[in-house]
């Protein structure tokens, strides 16, 4: 089958294309709206690596003691070291420089194997996270093959295409890295404060009491500058929005003097971007600060109550220099926390949109006794079709037609009379609500879809080819053809006299918009991969008005060759192209409303006769 689509560029994503993000996670996490729900289909998703994962957990927690512990540790090498100098100016004694060197050596010991199992929990994790997202993605590629073109319909292609990047890599970033820092980051504090309380518990209180003015202080700024970061993102894509439509349609900007517009559009986005991103970027910056502050006031207070007590024999300056360090590292966990609880908020977000899409309705599957499409001839019948695209609005009636095989049928009509929904009908892309369409007596429905749909092939006025050369787009219409048989096919279709002309003839690669060629040599490949499918019934957009008449003739010319001898329906825009069919049915509203050749149509003087003489009295004016 040969199935030409026009080439769609995803679509723009605006401010909600992604989470907010901001320094230590600030901004607005896009939230899920069934947090519960979407846990569970994640858990589910990492049951098969429940034993992976528990080593993970495992090695996390193991790395994170062991530099916890350090600490304290290395105070006791302080504590020696001081003592052994006041034994030195008492002449009591030495430093045991022996004592200092076991500890120092312990401590690399600890902080070597906290090292090696970091980075054995990171790569367990990080096979986990990419085999799961590798699964994501397959599972959500094959998804997008069964969903009903209704789906699409709804849903742009941004959006879907959407899932597969930002959400799943969401997914991906949060899975290789956001699961073990909470881990790391909850063994942080409990060991810290284990720590802490085991060295002094009056000094430790003091600490904790920072940290409620901390976080009230934090919070209020968070709440101030949180519209900022909104604004943010939300100029931020229409700034890049903006910039997208003019490079994308700079022919059109400059062909109407629309450059000031664009200037002045871009500077009020800029200037709006501006403001909130150097406000929300400003009051980012003073949390350090003033975390910063508040610790040094602790600092101070702790500073004192350890000289109080070092002084009453209670405490050793080993211990004050222990008890510091963990006062340090106390608010770093916290904030990787509150980092991670934002990430894991858009993380569960793009997982729920994730599951929605593997979850959305399928297409109705195939028969299990599908019939072989082998003897088909392409006889076609429409027995009573009535089709709405919801239970509301019907737009195709009662459309009734026998089609002999071989025959050229043309269906005419205004914009909306249902000619394009009677190809999709036809192709299966939509079932029809009630009635029948038959191929050689037999339902459709009888037959697989993928078996259907190779007994047609479409050549649309908007063309599809990708970036390849001339030769595999031409043998997109039947994979497993030779060389000498796209030739071949290449010749009939007008398409080898032009491509020698071509750098490189059939291996010339095609740019990512097929512009390195015309259109209308673009729609002669399109014949040519379609005469190379060589399909029993044809569908045709007919795609001659938007080239040189040179040029429609050469395409004329190879669509009669690929016509001859094939059952062929003709979506006709010009009426004047459309005199030789075999058969003109004339549609409007969802119904035949007239049929027969285009002499007869002419003598009745009905409603085709008014189409086909208005377009002449309008210049040849397209009604379709």
């Amino acid at each position: 089958m040969s199935q030409n689509t026009q080439n769609q560029a995803p679509k723009r994503q605006g401010p909600a294309g992604g989470p907010m993000g901001g320094p230590m996670g600030m901004g607005a996490p896009e939230k899920a709206k069934d947090i519960k729900g979407t846990l569970k289909k994640l858990l589910k998703l990492l049951s098969p690596y429940s034993v992976a994962l528990f080593f993970v957990l495992l090695f996390a927690i193991a790395s994170t003691i062991f530099t916890v512990v350090g600490p304290k540790i290395l105070g006791e090498a302080t504590t020696i070291l001081v003592t052994g100098m006041m034994k030195q100016i008492t002449n009591t004694g030495s430093i045991d420089f022996d004592g200092i060197g076991n500890i120092i050596l312990l401590l690399l010991t600890l902080y070597v194997i906290s090292a090696l199992f970091m980075y054995i929990q990171g790569y367990i994790m990080s096979k986990v996270a990419n085999d799961i997202t590798y699964k994501l993605r397959k599972d959500l590629n094959s998804k997008i093959e069964r969903l009903p073109l209704a789906y699409f319909d709804k849903h742009n292609y941004g959006q879907v295409l959407s899932h597969i990047t930002n959400d799943v890599d969401a997914v991906n970033s949060s899975l290789s890295q956001g699961i073990t820092q909470l881990i790391t980051s909850g063994t942080s504090i409990i060991g810290i404060l284990y720590m802490m309380f085991s060295i002094n518990w009056q000094m430790s209180i003091v600490g904790l009491l920072v940290l409620p003015v901390s976080v009230l202080l934090i919070g209020l700024i968070m709440k101030f500058s949180q519209r900022f970061f909104k604004d943010q993102q939300k100029y931020l894509g229409m700034v890049n929005g903006q910039v997208e439509e003019m490079y994308s349609n700079h022919v059109i900007v400059k062909a109407f003097n629309g450059e000031a517009q664009a200037v002045e559009n871009f500077t009020q986005y800029n200037d709006e971007l501006y403001d909130s991103a150097w406000k929300s970027q400003f009051f980012s910056g003073m949390m350090q600060p003033i975390m910063g502050f508040i610790g040094n006031l602790g600092y101070v207070v702790i500073a004192i109550l350890g000289g109080y007590f070092a002084a009453q024999g209670t405490l050793t300056i080993g211990a004050i220099q222990s008890f510091i360090q963990y006062m340090r590292s106390f608010t770093q966990p916290i904030a990787q926390i509150a980092a991670q609880s934002n990430a894991l908020q858009s993380t569960i977000a793009a997982s729920e949109k994730i599951f929605l899409l593997l979850e959305e309705p399928e297409e109705a599957p195939d028969t299990e006794n599908a019939l072989p499409i082998d003897d088909i001839q392409g006889d076609v019948g429409f027995a009573h079709v009535k089709f709405g695209y919801n239970p509301e609005k019907i737009v195709i009636n009662d459309f009734r037609a026998n089609i002999s095989a071989g025959q050229k049928i043309a269906i005419v009509g205004p914009t909306g009379a249902g000619k394009t929904t009677m190809v999709k009908l036809l192709m299966r892309f939509y079932d029809v609500t009630e009635g029948a369409i038959l191929v050689d007596g037999l339902d459709i429905r009888q037959f697989k879809r993928n078996d259907l749909r190779t007994l047609f092939g479409m050549v649309l006025q908007d063309t599809w080819l990708y970036n390849d050369t001339i030769r595999e787009n031409i043998r997109y219409g039947r994979l497993e053809a030779t060389d000498e048989e796209v030739l071949q096919a290449a010749k009939m279709a007008q398409v080898d006299h032009f491509v020698q002309t071509l750098p490189n003839g059939y291996d010339m690669i095609l740019n990512e918009d097929s512009s390195n060629i015309s259109t209308g040599q673009k729609q002669l490949m399109t014949i040519a991969r379609a005469i190379l499918a060589n399909p029993k019934v044809l569908i045709l957009d007919e795609a001659t008005s938007s080239v040189d008449t040179r040029t429609e003739i050469l395409i004329q010319k190879a669509m009669d060759i690929l016509m001859e001898g094939r059952t062929s329906f003709i979506i006709a825009h010009r009426l004047s192209t459309i005199r030789n069919a075999d058969l003109i049915l004339v549609m409007n509203l969802g119904d035949i409303v007239e049929s027969g050749t285009h002499d007869e149509l002419l003598a009745k003087g009905g409603f085709y006769a008014n189409l086909y003489n208005s377009q002449f009295e309008a210049g040849e004016e397209e009604f379709a």
